[in-house]
């Protein structure tokens, strides 16, 4: 079989690259911070310099642990912005690269199919992936880093890797070398899909490197993981077997929709009922939007500063349905019985789950169904002026209660500003 050769490409400091660009510095030069200063020392920064990063500070850190003698930038998130430069970057991959040989992993990192170009080009895969992001500095000046492997997971590793500790920013591995160099490599968590509680689990039979985890009984990491042990076993081995194409045909077998949100600051137990109640509706709306039901929902309650365990649960509805009226109360009645009432909340949760095509809706007998045909022919014509005109063209009197985050919401990307 043909040996393959994928890219791995990360825009490097993506956000706060971009706010440099836009205000004509060098991001290798410049100490900037990309946060919504309005949210207190408190924020969290989305992305810092390259620059700034260089300096000792933490990517993802808050604005109070910034050391307070670095004099620094604070750019406010403008995800629209972002987004547009996403796209000229994915433009600028379409002058080499067909659609169906890439696959965007997120809005700054994509993984490339290079096989069949290096003989088009003319080239080796060194030197294409240079061209690539030559491409990308000279026409976005913006500075990218690449991982190059023989499957997509040794690109991955390559780039979270390998390319940090080469000057020139291009890490290279095949399974040869994946095993040579990276096989006693720690922490654990520094490879992709292993996250803290899989790795503190392994490490706690001993199991801290892949070479370790390559040299352990199958049987008793099967045992262990259960069917996720699979995967394990292959990258610890430096083996993947998923290619670009199998990605692009996958089609989940379960679906849901759900949503999730941050709130501002601290709210009470009332003041967060308000936003589930909004999450709700914004929920049935979506699967409206998508003619599908649902029949189960869900909810997550997360507290301020860890002051307690997460809370929240699913519910089985003896109605198969979209309407809002029918899904609230199990809502409410999931929310009263769950939450801590005493203690400050700062995350929300909500997910609808089994979902089916609107054909399958189904009621219990004791439905007027009358109301729910009149409550549908009104939703369905919300959603279609808020389409044509905007998410804020028509708000519900809860929108407007103290503590509401419909309206301010609508206007972020992302859940940060939209600018």
């Amino acid at each position: 079989m043909k040996e393959r050769t994928y890219f791995c490409i990360d825009m490097k400091s993506f956000f706060a690259s971009v706010e440099c660009v836009e205000r004509g510095l060098n991001p290798f030069e410049t100490n900037l911070a990309v946060a919504d200063e309005a949210r207190g020392k408190g924020a969290i920064c989305l992305a810092i310099s390259p620059k700034l990063k260089s300096l000792g500070v933490k990517n993802r850190c808050r604005l109070f642990e910034i050391p307070q003698n670095l004099e620094y930038i604070i750019a406010k998130p403008r995800m629209r912005k972002y987004i547009e430069y996403a796209a000229d970057i994915y433009e600028i991959y379409l002058d080499y690269i067909a659609p169906d040989d890439m696959h965007v992993y997120s809005i700054d990192e994509a993984f490339i199919d290079a096989t069949d170009y290096l003989a088009v080009y003319k080239t080796d895969a060194k030197s294409f992936a240079k061209k690539l992001t030559d491409e990308i500095a000279v026409r976005k000046g913006i500075p990218a880093t690449v991982g190059i492997g023989t499957n997509l997971y040794l690109a991955k590793i390559a780039l979270d890797i390998t390319a940090k500790k080469v000057p020139d920013h291009i890490g290279i591995l095949d399974e040869e070398s994946y095993r040579k160099t990276l096989w006693n490599h720690k922490p654990l968590t520094d490879f992709w899909q292993i996250a803290q509680g899989i790795s503190a689990r392994l490490c706690r039979y001993g199991l801290d490197t892949m070479g370790k985890i390559a040299q352990a009984p199958e049987e008793f990491l099967y045992k262990q993981f259960g069917i996720n042990a699979e995967l394990l076993i292959d990258h610890a081995w430096g083996r993947e077997p998923c290619r670009i194409a199998d990605i692009k045909q996958y089609k989940s077998k379960s679906k849901s929709v759900s949503n999730s949100q941050i709130l501002f600051s601290d709210y009470t137990y009332e003041k967060a009922k308000i936003v589930l109640d909004e999450m709700v509706l914004n929920g049935c709306q979506e699967l409206m939007r998508r003619h599908e039901i649902a029949s189960r929902v869900g909810i997550y309650v997360g507290y301020s500063r860890d002051a307690a365990e997460p809370t929240g649960g699913t519910v089985k509805m003896t109605e198969n349905t979209h309407a809002y009226s029918l899904i609230r109360p199990y809502v409410e009645a999931l929310f009263e019985k769950t939450t801590l009432k005493n203690v400050p909340i700062r995350r929300l949760g909500i997910e609808f789950s089994q979902i089916a095509d609107e054909v399958c809706e189904g009621f219990d007998l004791f439905t007027d169904f009358e109301k729910v045909e009149k409550e549908q022919r009104i939703e369905s014509t919300v959603i279609a002026l808020k389409d044509r005109f905007g998410k804020n063209a028509m708000l519900r009197g809860i929108d407007l209660q103290e503590g509401a985050t419909t309206r301010t919401r609508n206007t972020l990307i992302g859940g940060h500003n939209g600018e």
